[in-house]
């Protein structure tokens, strides 16, 4: 065991000691950055237009805070990008982290440093979990991979700009510097094929242990190096143990991981976004991801099929409940309040609380009153390949089909096969099933004769990369939508005759 391995594998015990005091008294810490939220921002412009200096407990928030998304902030988010200070929080922020938004275009997330360090201290805390809960160090000393955006900034403004994981890979610990990969030069790279090129390059002939990113990029990345030398993933890395993502759902993809990699390796969920660090999965054999309660956010909850009410239900921690899908609040230390993330959640203990991400607000496919939302069609899906395991799955989306030339509408199903089903139509049918079992209103549809059977649309290879590409939205964070209420990436999509 290395020196540097020895104090890590201390340094986890510490870490899981100052979690535990905060986690067996949730209600209490939330509260504690609630008020220190309050008192930060009560002489900013957001907080005298807000009334903060009256504020005493959550009611009062609630009755001063509307929620918003982030168009509802973008009057403060533009008078800090005019030079603006103390607007949503103490002074100007560090950074903006620029994100692709579905509405507004470009989103520019404030970064201050109070959020920075503790976006940092949450990726370091989530590694240092994983090494208490496996008793898995040896990765400590070999090298790491994380696929992730440009660490360029952009400077024209008065505040810089950038990716939130390019901004962060400035901010890497020097302990850490020394096994990191890819080089500052090749993380540069904007084109994403030409980058993953160079990582293959850089990459090849080292002692990988863990690598980290979203898992269709990382798949991209495998599957060059496979097709360059003809080996499993541990073949070429044998001390490869750890696989780090966010963002989606690792599930559809875990089956042509292992075929890639060789093996079973672990797996390290984190739930990070621009606005905040909001969840890792602390323990290994438990897949919720703890909730971050003392990491400078305070959460609001929503229920998800209440969202769009003119006065939903809004909730702090104290009442949530096991099994209810919520449209997830922040109230953060860059100064987002009441912010929509645009993310649902549904709790899977609450002692500690830990939670699942379920979808997006926005991606559901409603188009008869069905309401299915994402963590359904990926269940659906899953338990389709369970029955079906000679079949593969590289990417997939769901979208409503209303006018069909001919019988019933159905939702029409837009899959990359890595290996096709024998039959179509019998492993259609069993993602139709569970997904009856998973939706009673997509049940009453079918069986109403509203709805006839999912159909799916066979995607040639590489539709997906293609479909990305095209979007300007190739590698780094972003993602496929796995659902939509209408048919805007299902006319985009190139794609071969449909078999079903």
């Amino acid at each position: 065991m290395s020196l540097k391995s020895f104090l890590g594998e201390q340094f986890a015990k510490y870490i899981v000691f100052q979690t535990r005091r905060w986690s067996v008294v949730p209600i209490e810490t939330q509260n504690k950055v609630f008020r220190h939220l309050i008192l930060e921002a009560k002489h900013t412009v957001f907080g005298r237009d807000h009334h903060f200096e009256s504020i005493k407990n959550y009611e009062d928030f609630k009755a001063r805070v509307p929620i918003r998304d982030y168009e509802g902030l973008k009057y403060y988010i533009n008078r800090i990008k005019e030079g603006g200070e103390d607007v949503l929080w103490k002074g100007k922020p560090l950074f903006f982290a620029k994100t692709s938004g579905t509405t507004s275009g470009a989103k520019h997330i404030p970064l201050t440093k109070a959020s920075l360090d503790c976006q940092i201290k949450a990726a370091r805390n989530a590694l240092l979990h994983y090494v208490a809960s496996s008793g898995n160090k040896d990765f400590i000393d070999g090298k790491m991979i994380f696929l992730q955006g440009s660490p360029v900034l952009n400077k024209a403004s008065k505040v810089a700009s950038g990716r939130l994981s390019g901004i962060v890979s400035n901010y890497v610990p020097s302990y850490l510097q020394s096994n990191r990969l890819p080089s500052y030069t090749t993380n540069c790279i904007e084109d994403w094929d030409k980058k993953v090129d160079a990582i293959i390059e850089e990459t090849i002939s080292e002692d990988m242990r863990l690598i980290s990113g979203i898992p269709s990029w990382v798949q991209m990345y495998f599957e060059r190096l496979q097709h360059r030398t003809g080996q499993t993933i541990s073949d070429l890395f044998p001390k490869f143990s750890i696989f780090v993502f966010g963002g989606v759902n690792y599930a559809p993809y875990r089956k042509k991981f292992e075929k890639l990699i060789g093996k079973k390796i672990d797996s390290l969920e984190l739930y990070p976004a621009s606005e905040g660090f909001i969840a890792f999965q602390d323990k290994q054999n438990d897949k919720g991801l703890l909730l971050l309660l003392d990491y400078g956010i305070f959460y609001e909850f929503i229920p998800a099929d209440e969202f769009y009410h003119e006065t939903p239900t809004r909730i702090s921690l104290n009442d949530v409940k096991l099994g209810v899908h919520y449209a997830i609040i922040l109230n953060t230390n860059a100064g987002l309040w009441g912010y929509s993330l645009g993310d649902t959640i549904l709790f899977t203990s609450l002692k500690p609380y830990r939670i699942l991400i379920s979808g997006r607000i926005k991606q559901f496919i409603s188009a008869f009153g069905e309401h299915v939302i994402v963590n359904e069609v990926e269940e659906a899906m899953q338990e389709a390949l369970t029955k079906y395991t000679d079949v593969e799955v590289r990417e997939f989306t769901v979208g409503p089909q209303v006018n069909p030339k001919e019988g019933l509408p159905y939702h029409e199903w837009f899959v990359e096969f890595g290996s096709a089903p024998r039959d179509m139509n019998l492993f259609s049918s069993a993602i139709d099933e569970a997904l009856r079992k998973r939706n009673g209103y997509y049940k009453d549809l079918i069986d109403g004769k509203v709805l006839r059977k999912l159909q799916i649309t066979s995607l040639k290879k590489g539709a997906f990369h293609l479909f990305m590409k095209s979007q300007g939205k190739l590698g780094g964070q972003n993602k496929i939508a796995r659902l939509s209420n209408n048919r805007t990436i299902a006319n985009q999509l190139t794609f071969d005759e449909p078999s079903s």
